[in-house]
């Protein structure tokens, strides 16, 4: 039977790339299309991810620490092909049920970022599992959730926007509080891997397959294109410094190094965005119609 609420959940995502408000505001979610483990017939459901920092992404089979495990977990022991969207991209994926150690060790990263998921281990005597959803390669650029590239360029731009501005309040909020350490640093590891993975999936879209139709199409835009991939590898570089930052135990995160990687992350990314926008947008836009994103 269709759930009323999921199913309101998924409409405002799909409405607002990923977006949503109410209960889920300001949560990071994914939706998963899961073959039913008895009837193979497709179920959506909106789940919460862990960033994992590699292509991978982790997600908590908690139900709020209800006492079974959720269905859509259950679907995905009996078939672990699945779809995920993701607000920006759409996507076919792998799914592994991690092994008790790794589980455990990645779950107790996820109560360093979340205390509430050690609510919900406590609220049930089962152990709850943890589930990384591998992308499956495929050939050609990456699907997006757009009506057309205009609109999906401003999109997950404001996305990047969107997860630079939660870096910059959570040091601001650690600064009035006079936060340190490990949950600070935990907050920022998740903030930084979903913005470096986010970054890096729309990086190689957009050389797959927006540089080379633009290339074709207009030969005069050689230089800026040529100029917008030389900045997607100091983006590359500036991400990979603050990974590095962030991958260290986190008591011994230096919030006064990794606020000056930040800045300057966000001073490189912002003038590559809006210089991208300036180049693209008018080319992308049929004549007389708006891209359909605002800031």
């Amino acid at each position: 039977m269709p759930n009323p609420f999921n199913e309101q959940v998924i409409e405002e995502f799909r409405a607002n790339n990923g977006r949503v408000g109410g209960y889920f505001e300001g949560a990071r979610l994914l939706l998963l299309t899961t073959a039913g483990a008895r009837t193979g017939t497709p179920h959506t459901t909106p789940v919460a991810f862990y960033p994992d920092g590699g292509e991978r992404v982790l997600v908590i089979a908690s139900a709020g620490g209800a006492p079974q495990h959720p269905d859509w977990f259950h679907n995905l022991v009996a078939n672990p092909r699945l779809t995920v969207e993701d607000g920006l991209f759409t996507y076919e994926a792998q799914a592994v049920v991690l092994e008790r150690a790794e589980r455990d060790a990645v779950f107790a990263r996820a109560i360093e970022a979340d205390p509430g998921w050690a609510e919900y281990q406590a609220k049930t005597d089962r152990v709850i599992p943890v589930v990384a959803l591998h992308p499956i390669p495929k050939d050609g650029p990456p699907k997006i959730n757009a009506g057309s590239m205009a609109e999906h360029l401003l999109v997950a731009h404001n996305v990047f926007r969107h997860e630079l501005a939660l870096i910059r309040t959570e040091f601001t909020a650690a600064g009035v509080s006079g936060t340190t350490g490990a949950f600070l640093g935990a907050q920022l590891r998740v903030n930084c891997l979903t913005l470096c993975q986010g970054l890096h999936n729309h990086h190689t879209g957009e050389e797959l397959g927006i540089f080379p139709l633009l290339a074709d199409r207009h030969p005069a835009l050689a230089p800026a294109l040529d100029r917008l991939r030389q900045e997607h590898e100091r983006i590359a570089e500036l991400l990979e410094e603050l990974r590095r930052a962030l991958a260290q135990d986190p008591q011994d995160t230096d919030p006064g190094r990794v606020l000056s990687q930040v800045e300057r992350l966000t001073s490189e990314l912002e003038a590559h965005l809006t210089y991208e926008e300036e180049q693209l947008i008018p080319l992308l836009t049929p004549q007389g119609a708006s891209p359909g994103v605002s800031r």
